[in-house]
């Protein structure tokens, strides 16, 4: 496996840095540079909404290949709260993760919720636990993320349902535009890197108003939201055809809640760079496991005594110690163990999803396993859905210049993913943790 390119320096007062370093037509590779790491792009982050990706410590995120986490600001901002995680040291501290880390500004979950009241001033909704109302506006919504110290930050948007009707779509756009002005007005901290988002549902025209309210303010990178919402996977790529085009070159575009695979690298085929999504972590609870040639649900009978791992060109923890029928026993016994093995799995098979794609741009054999990836990985009837039609026409797989006798995917490198492990989870003693602690 080539090295990766060297990320970018910060420079002062910047809180962020990007650079392209390939780019194969319009998919592109680069870093993202951070106050606490760089990621490589196009990346994708696991989700730890209440600060912890359910099933995994960050060691084992680490194992994955994961270089950052995403967490909510509404889930965060309800328990412990955003003064209590400010009090433990920011997010960094309390999670004992020392990557960078992006947290969404809530909006999404607000508006899911019932009952949400609207006005310019922001959002009223009701508190499920306790019935009380909260309260929440632009200004707010920075004001938390400043205590819980993400790298990346978002800003407060307008999310509509993917069957929103157009007036509906464009006073959502043109409140999320001045939402963002309000956002960037109130902020404080100079060492996170604010994210617009450009909404505008499935109408072309409103996507590109809100590219255009968006860049009216010079951030550090540009997020396309309101996808993933029911719209369909055609529907999602027509919107990127028409928004990713619009958004800057020299800056990071992240698409937010995608996805699937194979959303993932027809996103990439639109140059997007960075995701997030829970489906990896979610569907492993129940028992769907993702592999170099689809996913299947290890729950099922078939796979009762089957000695065989998970993903046989893995090399998770999980797929070198472990069968399919034992995590099939665990899940079925409700055992933790169980969940924590298919979604250690999952994750990793997202990051070497990733590493092959960036791979793929810098050695500009993109299209090749695009193409390839597509036909191996979806079955014939999920093909025929998506519109991939002959995809073994469309590749030579001795394009590739890596092994591909089991898989256009290359096994795990364990290895090198444990060699960025850093020093904050090798603390030699308790006595070393209290010394740090005293530090703060």
């Amino acid at each position: 496996m080539t090295d990766e390119p060297s990320a970018p320096e910060l420079d002062d007062g910047d809180a962020l840095a990007f650079t392209k370093t390939h780019q194969q037509r319009r998919a592109r590779a680069g870093a993202v540079t951070t106050p606490h790491g760089s990621i490589q792009t196009p990346a994708f982050m696991p989700v730890g909404t209440q600060a912890s990706v359910k099933g995994l410590t960050p060691r084992d995120l680490r194992e994955t290949g994961s270089e950052i986490v995403l967490a909510n600001t509404y889930h965060m901002y309800l328990s412990p709260g955003h003064e209590t995680v400010e009090k433990l040291g920011g997010l960094h501290r309390m999670m004992g993760w020392d990557g960078p880390i992006l947290t969404d500004s809530g909006g999404y979950q607000v508006f899911s919720l019932p009952d949400v009241e609207i006005d310019e001033s922001g959002v009223t909704f009701q508190y499920e636990k306790s019935g009380e109302k909260v309260q929440m506006s632009p200004e707010f919504a920075i004001e938390i993320q400043e205590a819980l110290g993400a790298d990346i930050i978002m800003a407060f948007d307008v999310c509509v349902s993917a069957d929103a009707d157009y007036d509906e779509a464009q006073e959502a756009v043109d409140r999320t535009g001045r939402w963002l002005k309000r956002c960037a007005g109130s902020q404080t901290r100079d060492d996170q890197a604010l994210f617009g988002i450009v909404q505008g549902s499935v109408f072309p025209d409103l996507r590109q108003r809100s590219v255009s309210q968006t860049l009216e303010v010079d951030l550090p990178g540009y997020a396309v939201g309101g996808l993933s919402v029911g719209e369909g996977h055609e529907k999602m790529m027509q919107m990127l055809e028409v928004t990713a085009p619009m958004l800057p070159e020299e800056k990071p575009r992240y698409l937010m809640g995608v996805g699937y695979p194979e959303d993932i690298i027809e996103a990439v085929a639109r140059g997007i760079d960075m995701f997030d999504c829970v489906i990896p972590t979610r569907h492993a609870r129940s028992g769907q496991v993702f592999t170099r040639r689809g996913k299947y649900r290890v729950t099922n009978r078939d796979y009762q005594v089957d000695k065989f791992p998970l993903d046989a060109n893995c090399n998770c923890y999980a797929c070198r110690n472990y069968s399919r029928a034992y995590i099939r026993h665990l899940i079925e016994a409700d055992a933790i163990l169980g969940s924590m093995l298919a979604t250690l799995h999952n994750v990793t098979f997202y990051q070497d999803f990733m590493r092959t794609i960036r791979r793929s741009i810098r050695e500009d054999v993109f299209q090749s396993f695009r193409f390839a990836f597509l036909d191996e990985y979806l079955g014939s009837q999920k093909k025929g859905d998506l519109g991939f039609h002959r995809l073994e026409d469309a590749y030579d797989l001795e394009d590739l210049p890596w092994e591909t006798e089991h898989s256009c995917i290359p096994s795990t490198d364990i290895q090198r993913n444990l060699d960025k492990i850093g020093p904050q989870d090798n603390l030699n003693s308790t006595g070393d943790r209290i010394s740090e602690i005293m530090k703060l």
